[in-house]
């Protein structure tokens, strides 16, 4: 009866420390990953006293109890009933989960060059798409400058061989690093030097070539604004727009009215008169590219000249009233005067044949074309 009572506790006793390795395990396993568990030593006899030192392969300290003494129940000290739990020990868990963690920090190799380098590498491909000031005075000016010489001497419909892309793409780079109100000053002087020459050109050209002259070089400036202008378009939206509070066109436009009309107004309106009062001296189409052209550089420079004005800008003139219908039809009739004088006789080719026509077309010329009499 003894015999087999004490079978019985050590078979309970195995299986309480089979389930109190397990909990163990489980809580270790819920602070950190368990190294693999070295090998088991071999079985001691059930008789032994457990090391109270020895650590379990969960890396905790076994709790032994006080009053467990031995594996031979009653008599030899073992409690009755299931043994107790182990005391808590997560502070000791937590501190070993530390120390680990400061051990892997130390042992962690030094961070390499290679990140550094990284960053360097990135840093300088950044570095050389900047343009600074020495690179648009060498690289992107020079361009645009050659560009700007061909487009201001050309002569209406002439061919440049230019790529308006890589002009184009010159002024954007430059408007993104800063350098629009340089290249701004770069315009205006460029443009301005070459207008200066064109006035020295037309003083020195005779009265005879004077209106000519003048005329190419207000169509061909013109022309000219109408390609510079849109190669510009980025600087003149995001600078000359923005912060200057003006427009492209209107600057490039009062450069001409500055340095070559204002100069010239003077010495050109005499000889328009002199032309108009001598009709075909000038041709038609000279005579009003250049009145259009004054009426737009200024328009109060119509107060100098309103009846030349008047007969290729409309509403320059006040309306007509009844009372001056006499002196308007005495204007025409000077005019015929003057175009006969001068040989012109279309208007008398046209009345004849007219007349020819009328003849032809009477009820007599018909019936007789038809042999009826």
């Amino acid at each position: 009866m003894e015999e087999s009572m004490e079978e019985e506790m050590l078979t309970y006793e195995a299986m309480m420390d089979d389930q109190n390795h397990n909990n163990w395990e489980a809580a270790a396993d819920s602070f950190r990953q368990p190294p693999p568990a070295p090998p088991l030593p071999p079985p001691r006899p059930s008789s032994s006293i457990p090391d109270p030192g020895r650590e379990l392969p969960g890396g905790q300290l076994l709790a032994v109890h006080a009053g467990s003494m031995d594996r031979k129940g009653p008599k030899e000290g073992l409690p009755m009933g299931p043994p107790p739990l182990p005391e808590p020990n997560g502070v000791i868990m937590m501190l070993k989960s530390c120390d680990a963690a400061a051990a892997v920090a130390k042992a962690a190799p030094a961070p390499t060059p290679s990140s550094t380098i990284n960053i360097n590498t990135s840093t300088s491909k950044f570095l050389m798409n900047v343009i600074t000031i020495e690179d648009y005075k060498s690289t992107y000016w020079p361009k645009l400058d050659g560009a700007i010489d061909q487009l201001l001497t050309q002569s209406p419909g002439d061919y440049i061989p230019i790529s308006y892309e890589q002009i184009y793409s010159c002024v954007y780079k430059c408007v993104c690093q800063q350098h629009s109100e340089q290249m701004y000053s770069d315009l205006i002087k460029k443009i301005t030097s070459h207008l200066e020459r064109v006035s020295k050109e037309l003083q020195a050209s005779p009265p005879d070539l004077y209106i000519e002259r003048f005329n190419i070089a207000l169509g061909q400036y013109m022309g000219a604004l109408q390609s510079i202008v849109p190669l510009f378009i980025y600087m003149n939206k995001f600078y000359i727009e923005t912060k200057l509070n003006r427009d492209l066109k209107d600057d490039l436009i009062k450069l001409f009215t500055e340095h070559v009309a204002e100069k010239h107004i003077y010495s050109l309106m005499p000889l328009l008169l002199e032309a108009q009062s001598t009709p075909f001296q000038v041709t038609p189409s000279t005579m009003a590219n250049i009145v259009k052209g004054l009426y737009t550089l200024r328009p109060e420079w119509v107060q100098m000249a309103p009846t030349l004005f008047s007969k290729f800008i409309p509403n320059i003139l006040p309306p007509a009233v009844e009372s001056e219908l006499s002196e308007y039809a005495a204007q025409d009739q000077k005019l015929q005067r003057e175009l006969i004088q001068n040989g012109f006789t279309r208007g008398d080719q046209s009345r004849k044949r007219a007349g020819d026509e009328l003849a032809y077309n009477s009820p007599s010329a018909c019936a007789s074309s038809r042999g009826y009499r």
